[in-house]
């Protein structure tokens, strides 16, 4: 479980606050900066890697930070900061690797769940320079230039984007279903071996003169980079149509809980009904999520285009929260330490619904 000192720690460090967590650790020096947070189990250090922010990692070192730590992947930060390297370059190299190796020299040869080691990535780097001086330099590059568009869109998206709507009590994790971190690893894996492969390939066939590749070669070189990016592509768009039916799935469900929990504490029974409600128990669209985004779940799937039908469904909310009526329904069982909180949760609830009532008139 993550403390709320370590949840401070997580927001610093991807705010990229540098003075504020250097004061933070300074005041709490006996804090653990070795916890997982997210779906992907990252650690600080790994956030700071993705970051590229070299001056929190060092920081983060200095405070013990476990630089063997893995994620749910297997990766240890150094895997994230070599992959930041690899894009990077140098700059990127000399400010997330070098600290890492020279604080744990040992993280260079730990796998991650693929089997891929940080000096196996750094190995990849070289054997691409090898091949892209050895091969012509308009092939490699357009096809470097096609991977890295491709997986850039892939991660910015899914991190960035999918999972806002994310529920586990409706949707239960398939472990036997390749997801978006499976699908790259595997890929990268494959994308690493082809090249190394093929690095080996021209470094035997090139002692001494530089043999030009007949135009049979070219063209089958040509037809598997073809090959893989159609296999990229396709791969891609299927991750994303199954990305977009989950996440419906997830906004179904959401949906779902709502209109359950409504028609349990609004329509119970006389003796149900008897019960005090504390602001937990109150069945809040996106209990976490702002006003808005309850919104959101209650007119989830109601089509915004067919306006008598969408009208008639935003009046039934309106009707649902509106203050007044909320408080003869539920006034005398809300719990009196989260009764205000409740209260104003409601008013803000029925302002944003009358709000976009009258967008809808002008």
């Amino acid at each position: 479980m993550v403390s709320h000192k370590q949840k401070r720690v997580w927001r610093y460090v991807e705010e990229g606050s540098l003075l504020k967590l250097k004061s933070y650790l300074r005041k709490h020096r006996d804090l653990n900066v070795n916890f997982s947070q997210g779906k992907r189990e990252r650690s600080p250090l790994h956030l700071a890697c993705y970051q590229g922010d070299d001056a929190v990692l060092r920081l983060l070192l200095k405070h013990g930070a476990d630089v063997l730590q893995k994620d749910r992947k297997g990766d240890t930060a150094l895997h994230t900061a070599v992959n930041r390297a690899l894009k990077g370059g140098k700059t990127a190299y000399d400010d997330l690797v070098v600290p890492l190796k020279k604080s744990c020299p040992e993280a260079m040869n730990v796998p991650n769940s693929a089997g891929v080691t940080p000096e196996d990535l750094l190995n990849w780097m070289k054997h691409s320079k090898t091949a892209e001086n050895m091969s012509r330099p308009s092939e490699v590059d357009a096809e470097k230039e096609w991977l890295e568009k491709v997986f850039d869109e892939c991660e910015d998206e899914f991190y960035e984007t999918f999972g806002v709507y994310d529920d586990d009590d409706f949707l239960p994790v398939d472990d036997d279903e390749e997801d978006f971190g499976d699908w790259a690893d595997r890929i990268r894996k494959e994308y690493f071996d082809k090249k190394h492969a093929e690095a080996q390939r021209l470094a035997a066939s090139s002692s001494g003169w530089k043999r030009r590749k007949s135009k049979q070669e070219r063209e089958q070189d040509e037809r598997r980079n073809k090959e893989l990016h159609e296999r990229l592509q396709r791969e891609h768009e299927e991750y994303l149509a199954r990305a977009a039916r989950k996440e419906e799935e997830t906004r179904q469900g959401r949906k779902r809980r709502y209109e359950e929990g409504c028609a349990a504490t609004f329509h119970a029974s006389s003796s149900a009904g008897s019960s005090k409600l504390s602001y937990s128990d109150i069945p809040w669209p996106a209990p976490r999520g702002t006003v808005q985004e309850m919104v959101e779940v209650m007119l989830h799937g109601v089509d915004r285009k067919d306006l008598p039908v969408f009208r008639k469904m935003l009046r039934k909310q309106q009707a649902l929260w509106h203050p007044d009526k909320f408080a003869q329904r539920c006034e005398a069982r809300l719990e009196e330490k989260d009764k205000q909180r409740i209260l104003d949760t409601v008013t803000s609830l029925s302002q944003e619904l009358n709000r976009l009532a009258q967008s809808l008139r002008t």
